[in-house]
């Protein structure tokens, strides 16, 4: 698999929510996702852009464009340095929130990508990747 391009976004403001949706609509646009799959990798982008900014703190998001084989894909990678989840098993379960939401951020994001991995460390932050291939 190789990496063809790379761009980081700063997530510090809701409005930087809005930018991070435009860019990676516009790199899956690039890329030839299909509407559905750009949609499916927008939505994605959206739940976790938040999440950086509403419980990390903020933090950034880095959109990489992949090439494997004959395929092409996009890769998403958010950072922050905030809290981080103590329990990722139960972050992950539809439903459950910390916050105000309906607790389907994580786990919506994780059915709406083809690959999907998270870290987190207590006191340290968190980091989301997830992958969309064409």
């Amino acid at each position: 698999m190789t990496m063809e391009q790379s761009e980081v976004i700063c997530i510090q403001s809701s409005g930087d929510v809005v930018l991070v949706r435009q860019a990676v609509r516009q790199v899956a646009v690039t890329i030839g996702l299909s509407l559905v799959d750009q949609t499916k990798i927008v939505t994605a982008a959206s739940e976790l852009a938040r999440n950086t900014l509403n419980y990390g703190g903020g933090g950034t998001v880095t959109l990489e464009t992949l090439q494997q084989g004959g395929r092409r894909g996009l890769r998403l990678t958010f950072e922050d340095q905030g809290p981080g989840i103590p329990d990722l098993d139960l972050a992950l379960k539809d439903g459950f929130t910390t916050g105000n939401g309906l607790g389907m951020g994580l786990s919506g994001a994780k059915r709406l990508a083809n690959e999907f991995k998270i870290e987190s460390v207590a006191g340290e932050g968190t980091r989301v990747t997830i992958v969309r291939w064409k």
